[in-house]
């Protein structure tokens, strides 16, 4: 019979939650066991925010070295090589790897790869099987041969992320996702991204830096959450390379086409229409939501007591920094030190030839006392050259006129991520137009904000 050892936690899912959650496991001295099927770092790291951010780099720098041969003081080509860029990035994460992986081991946790299930016995206890993937580069030990390990765990969390969402297409079977990019030989010469949110949109801008053509196929429109004058700066000015097919079906997919209600167009397809929650590992023992996810109380504890739940996994914001902050939160609830997730105001971004960054207030926004004001972008850092062009950016800030409070802010700018994510915090705090009177701001700079809630 197989030995079934007893863990105080076990986390399932090394991404940001559960790579997060049992680093504050281990750093508050619980005995933790991370087990991960594939990559440590999740998403993330492997397929998505750093693969965007390595590919922007590159799609930058050939955008500027555009622009300045325009301008006339730099002359000549640029030969890029798509493939040889994708494989120093996975250099890159196998490094990045192999750093996080220690972070977890340096409080004194055990990382173990494999494809787990998880049963509840006939004494109510958590059993959590584990079939080793002992190919893995950062599997540890070889476990005296031995190829399925067997687990009873006091406090379990579920931190399985979530995966690309894959319509029902007659064939779907030939389009890409997100998770293929970095196994491409080369760029495709003509492109079809189906889809019109921020990961739709980042790959196009991308792609067509790169030289595809490129179209966005969007059953309705495209990033409806951003203010209109933002969504317009972008289509008009940042991917304005990229056709874009609006309240648009897509009737079929084959090899080097797809078909929509509007025509037939050359290329291969990729499909960006969100994601869904990798959460069958436990959907017969705990209850879930109407979209699959899992369904977890204010304190991350599913309908069993001590089966937590953090990250994608879970529905709702689906977003790096607060997949993080959902497993911190959870881990010091499975250690006793309970505490309560509370709603934030939360900053987010797209990742273009210049960041857009957006945040806003969910609750009690009354429409009728908005006043909003709106600027051009600030010739700061990496904007300089930009202004003859009239590629600055754009900020628009928006506060209740009675209470003087920031309820929405939206900037394109070099400096927007940073930006955005300070204000988001002050709005937080419950900061004032008023508290911005002493702001003072470090120069040269493409914050606007300030600017803004200086005049208003």
């Amino acid at each position: 019979m197989e030995e079934i050892k007893k863990i105080k936690n076990i986390v399932i899912g090394a991404g940001p939650a559960g790579r997060l959650g049992s680093f504050e496991l281990g750093k508050l001295g619980e005995e933790t066991l991370v087990i991960e099927k594939k990559y440590i770092a999740g998403t993330c790291l492997n397929e998505g925010c750093m693969v965007v951010c390595a590919l922007t780099d590159i799609s930058r720098f050939i955008r500027n070295f555009k622009r300045y041969n325009e301008i006339g003081f730099i002359d000549g080509d640029i030969n890029f090589d798509f493939k040889t860029a994708c494989d120093n990035i996975k250099k890159t994460q196998k490094f990045l790897r192999k750093l996080n992986q220690e972070e977890n081991e340096s409080v004194d946790n055990k990382v173990i790869y494999g494809e787990a299930s998880v049963e509840i016995n006939d004494e109510d206890k958590i059993i959590v099987t584990v079939k080793l993937d002992n190919e893995n580069e950062l599997q540890k030990e070889e476990y005296d041969g031995k190829e399925i390990l067997s687990f009873e765990a006091e406090n379990l969390l579920i931190a399985t992320g979530a995966r690309p969402f894959i319509p029902n297409i007659p064939g779907v079977e030939y389009a890409l996702t997100s998770s293929d990019v970095l196994d491409l030989e080369e760029v495709p010469p003509k492109l079809n991204i189906v889809g019109g949110g921020i990961i739709a949109t980042e790959l196009s801008n991308l792609f067509s830096s790169f030289g595809s053509e490129v179209k966005i196929i969007a059953r309705s429109e495209i990033l409806k959450d951003l203010e209109p004058e933002i969504k317009s700066y972008v289509v008009k000015k940042l991917i304005n390379e990229v056709d874009i097919c609006e309240k648009t079906d897509v009737l079929e997919i084959t090899e080097n086409s797809i078909i929509t209600d509007k025509g037939e167009f050359e290329g291969k397809t990729l499909i960006a229409t969100g994601r869904v929650p990798n959460s069958e590992l436990v959907a017969d023992i705990v209850d879930l939501n109407d979209d699959g996810s899992i369904k977890v109380n204010d304190f991350f504890q599913t309908s069993i007591a001590n089966i937590y739940a953090a990250g994608d996994v879970t529905g709702g914001i689906t977003l790096t920094p607060y997949a993080r902050k959902e497993g911190i939160s959870a881990a010091r609830n499975m250690a006793g030190y309970l505490n309560k997730f509370d709603d934030i105001i939360v900053p987010q971004s797209l990742t273009l030839d210049l960041d857009v960054s957006f945040t806003q207030k969910q609750d009690n926004v009354d429409e009728d006392k908005i006043e909003d004001v709106i600027i051009p972008g600030l010739g700061g850092p990496h904007a300089f050259w930009r202004i003859l062009r009239g590629e600055t950016g754009l900020t628009k800030v928006s506060l209740n006129s009675e209470t003087e409070e920031i309820v929405r802010a939206s900037q394109i700018s070099p400096s927007s991520i940073d930006d955005t994510a300070y204000l988001a915090f002050l709005m937080n705090m419950g900061i004032e137009k008023e508290d911005f009177d002493d702001f003072l701001e470090v120069h040269p700079s493409t914050d606007a904000y300030y600017k803004i809630l200086k005049i208003m």
